[in-house]
C-alpha cells in the first residue's frame, strides 16, 4: 500500500470516529436535555394530604413498583356540598348524605349541624334510615345538593396515555340521578263527593280544589289516589258520588294510578262505576284494586321503570264495596291468593307494595284532637296483627287506605307499615283529624326502596289541599311516632 493511501484510509477512520463521536454526542445529548433513554427519570406519584386512608389504600393497589411512568401524577382530593363540574382527570368518587332514625321527623339540617348526624354513602341507603335534607335540599328531589361530593383528581402532563386507563375502572362510579330514580306519590282517601259537589257548582273549576297540591304531586313519576266515588250526572250534596268535571281535579295532580278497592264505588249504581272505569282507561289512569269484575279487579298492576320493578296490589276487607262476580267493585282480600301474588312478584325480584282497604277506625267524636284513631286501631279486627302479617307474606310496603284520618306507622321485620293515610280530598271538615293525610313520597333505585319521605297534608272549609308547614308536620308525625305498636 503507498503512503498516499495509508493516509487516505487514516482520513477516513478519523472522520468515521469523528462524526460517530458527533452523533453520538448529539444522541445523548438529546437524552440528557429530555431526560430519555439511559438519563430518563420515571414519572412520581404525589398523595395529596386530602386523601383518605382507604383511598390511599386503592390507590397503591394500582401505582405499584411495577408500574413505569413517564410523567409524575398529583393525586388529590376535595369535597363539596354541591355538585361539582368535573374537568379531565375528575372521578366522582363518593357521596355521603346525612341520615337519622326512621322514627326522627327531622326533616332538615344545616351544613354546620352535620357533625351531628350520622353521613353515610348514599349506596348505604335504605328506607330503615331517614335521609336529612341539607340546607333544604333533598339530594333524592334535588341530586346536585343535599349531600356531600367528593372528587379524587388526576392531574398529570400524560394523564390520556399514561393515567386514565389505569384509573378509569376503580374510579368510575354510578350513583343515583334524575333519570335512575323513580319517584312514587301515594295518597290516602279522595272521594270526590257531597259537600265538595257543593263546593264545585260554586267555583265552577274542578281543577280549584288541586290549585295548592297539584305542582307538588305532579311532579312525581307515579301519583297515586284511592278513589272512592265514581263520575255520574247524579252527584249531589249528600252522596258520595262524583260530578264528572271532578275528573279534572285528578288530572290536575298527575294522576297516574287510581285505586278502587274503596267501599262506597259503587253507591250511584253499578252504570256509573263501569262508565267510570272506562274514563280512566280513556285518560291512561293505569287501576289497581277494582274494576269491572272480580277476574278484572283481581290483576296486580305491574310496573317497570328507571330499573325498577314493583307490583302494587290492593285488597277490599272492609264493610262493603268488593266484587264476586261479573259485576264492578273492589278487590276482595283471600288469603290464598294474596300467598300467591306475593310470592310471584319476590320471585320476578319487585319490590310488593300492598294497600288494604280495611275496618275503618271512625273516632269522630268531637270538634277538637281526638288521638283515639293514631293509634293502628279500627272498628272490628286485629289491624295491626293482619297487616303485619301481610308483611310475613313477603310484602315490602304495607299501606291502610281506608282511615278518613291519619295512623300511625312502623318498621317490622323487612318491610315497613303506614297503618292509615287519611283524607287527601273529602269535605269531613268537621273534625281536625280527617282534613289530614299523609303522602308517601316513595323513591326506588336499582331495584330497591330507598326511601319513604312522609308529606303531611291538610284542607279546611275551602276545600283546597295543601302541604302542611314544617313545624305542624314535625309535631303531627312526632304525635303518630309516639302511638307505634
Amino acid at each position: 500500500m503507498t503512503r498516499r493511501r495509508k493516509g487516505r484510509a487514516k482520513l477516513f477512520i478519523v472522520s468515521v470516529v469523528v462524526f460517530a463521536a458527533i452523533g453520538a454526542g448529539v444522541f445523548f445529548g438529546i437524552q440528557w436535555f429530555t431526560k430519555t433513554g439511559i438519563f430518563r427519570i420515571p414519572g412520581v406519584v404525589y398523595y395529596d394530604e386530602s386523601l383518605s386512608d382507604a383511598e390511599m389504600a386503592v390507590l397503591k393497589e394500582i401505582f405499584t413498583e411495577e408500574v413505569d411512568l413517564d410523567k409524575d401524577v398529583k393525586i388529590s382530593a376535595t369535597e363539596s356540598y354541591t355538585r361539582p363540574e368535573l374537568k379531565e382527570g375528575d372521578f366522582l368518587y363518593e357521596i355521603t348524605v346525612p341520615v337519622t332514625d326512621f322514627y326522627d321527623n327531622t326533616t332538615s339540617v344545616s351544613s354546620e349541624e352535620l357533625n351531628n348526624y350520622e353521613m353515610i354513602p348514599v349506596g348505604e341507603l335504605d328506607y330503615t334510615k331517614r335521609l336529612l335534607a341539607i340546607d333544604d335540599k333533598y339530594f333524592l328531589d334535588d341530586f346536585d345538593g343535599g349531600a356531600k361530593f367528593r372528587v379524587i383528581s388526576f392531574d398529570s402532563e400524560k394523564y390520556g396515555e399514561e393515567i386514565k386507563p389505569l384509573v378509569s375502572e376503580a374510579f368510575t362510579k354510578k350513583f343515583p340521578e334524575k333519570s335512575t330514580v323513580l319517584t312514587f306519590a301515594q295518597t290516602g282517601v279522595t272521594a270526590l263527593s257531597r259537600g265538595m259537589n257543593e263546593k264545585l257548582y260554586k267555583v265552577g273549576d274542578a281543577t280549584y280544589f288541586a290549585e295548592n297540591i297539584k305542582d307538588y304531586l305532579s311532579g312525581f313519576d307515579l301519583t297515586h289516589t284511592s278513589n272512592e266515588s265514581s263520575f255520574t250526572d247524579y252527584a249531589s250534596a249528600s252522596n258520595i258520588c262524583s260530578d264528572k268535571r271532578f275528573i279534572d281535579t285528578l288530572l290536575a295532580i298527575g294522576l297516574d294510578i287510581v285505586e278502587l278497592t274503596g267501599n262506597h264505588n259503587q253507591d250511584c249504581g253499578d252504570q256509573a262505576a263501569l262508565e267510570t272505569i272506562d274514563l280512566y282507561n280513556e285518560k291512561g289512569i293505569k287501576i289497581v284494586g277494582g274494576g269491572k269484575t272480580a277476574e278484572g279487579a283481581a290483576v296486580p298492576l305491574e310496573i317497570d321503570e328507571k330499573g325498577t320493578g314493583i307490583t302494587f296490589l290492593a285488597y277490599n276487607l272492609s264493610t262493603g264495596g268488593a266484587t264476586y262476580d261479573a259485576t264492578p267493585g273492589a278487590n276482595q282480600y283471600y288469603e290464598e291468593n294474596a300467598v300467591e301474588e306475593i310470592k310471584a312478584a319476590k320471585e320476578r325480584g319487585d319490590v310488593v307494595i300492598v294497600d288494604i282497604q280495611y275496618y275503618e277506625c271512625s273516632a269522630y267524636a268531637s270538634e277538637y284532637e281526638d288521638r283515639t284513631c293514631d293509634y293502628a286501631d279500627s272498628a272490628a279486627g286485629d289491624q295491626v296483627g293482619f297487616f303485619r302479617h301481610l308483611i310475613e307474606l313477603g310484602a315490602d310496603v304495607v299501606v291502610g287506605t281506608s282511615a278518613h284520618q291519619p295512623q300511625t306507622f312502623e318498621l317490622y321485620e323487612d318491610g315497613v307499615i303506614y297503618y292509615g293515610l287519611g283524607n287527601l280530598f273529602f269535605d269531613q271538615v268537621w273534625w281536625p283529624g280527617t282534613t289530614r293525610s299523609l303522602i308517601l313520597a316513595h323513591y326506588f333505585y336499582d331495584g330497591k326502596l330507598l326511601q319513604t319521605k312522609i308529606v303531611p297534608t291538610v284542607y279546611d272549609n275551602t276545600m283546597q289541599t295543601k302541604l302542611l308547614d314544617a313545624e305542624t308536620a314535625k309535631w303531627f308525625l312526632d304525635r303518630l311516632v309516639s302511638e307505634r305498636p
